[in-house]
């Protein structure tokens, strides 16, 4: 789901190419900021509060960092989608958990942020063209859009759990089957890319949030019980690899 192509825009845009790489790393990085944003406020009994400031403070550098950047750095670029779902992580648990919404009121009101930020991007600047991305105002609303994709995909994913009573397996093959249509629907060509585009970054979130929780949740409740540590270090190296591999194609492609 590509909004545009080229070497030109290859070499200008802020933002990965959409490829299947990037859905692939895009899925690993929600698993990990599942496991990771759970970690901080769980495994080291930091709560809820403290762990959102945490995730946010990490949030602030690395964006500030990517948008102060005047090219495409895959490793920053990535390490702020990870960042903003940890962080996504912690504000729908804070919203479910400390304020008391539930999941149902939370995601509400995530839906409502999101199309907020995507029509104040698209009154800003006449569209809403993903890629190439490099006007600082687009990446601006980007990743505004991201945070609450991602913060709306993990409150998604634990009401299909925690409401509706699915097992963490059937969350993520709800969401699974979300995500195929969406691509059956791409090469159709029947509906927009861009709309296209920010349902499947939506759904990705809750498929790679639940299949977190399936790896580190108690085995009464379905889950595997890994360590949050271990089950986060695992996809982070997988995730690191896969982002080796696809740079080291696309550099190969473009000599």
């Amino acid at each position: 789901m590509s909004n545009g192509d080229g070497v030109h825009a290859a070499t200008v845009s802020k933002v990965a190419e959409i490829t299947l790489s990037f859905w692939i790393l895009k899925i690993l990085a929600t698993t990990l900021g599942e496991t990771a944003g759970d970690y901080i406020s769980m495994s080291l009994n930091l709560g809820y509060y403290i762990g959102l400031a945490i995730t946010f403070a990490v949030l602030i550098v690395v964006l500030a960092a990517q948008i102060k950047s005047r090219a495409f750095h895959p490793l920053l670029f990535w390490l702020a989608i990870i960042a903003t779902t940890t962080a996504g992580t912690e504000v729908s648990d804070f919203m479910d958990r400390s304020l008391g919404f539930g999941y149902a009121l939370g995601s509400a009101l995530l839906v409502v942020g999101l199309l907020v930020t995507l029509a104040c991007w698209y009154m800003r600047t006449g569209n809403l063209t993903v890629y190439p991305l490099y006007r600082n105002d687009s990446e601006l609303f980007f990743w505004l859009a991201v945070l609450f994709s991602n913060s709306l995909g993990t409150a998604f994913g634990d009401f299909l759990t925690d409401n509706i009573g699915f097992t963490f397996l059937q969350g993520a093959a709800v969401t699974a089957a979300i995500i195929l249509i969406v691509g059956a629907l791409h090469y159709s060509k029947s509906l927009p890319d861009v709309l296209l585009f920010w349902i499947a970054f939506v759904f990705t979130r809750p498929f790679g949030a639940t299949f977190g929780d399936f790896l580190t949740k108690p085995a009464e409740v379905g889950g595997l019980n890994l360590p949050r540590d271990y089950a986060s270090l695992t996809t982070l190296v997988l995730l690191l690899a896969i982002l080796y591999v696809s740079t080291r194609r696309t550099e190969k492609s473009c000599e």
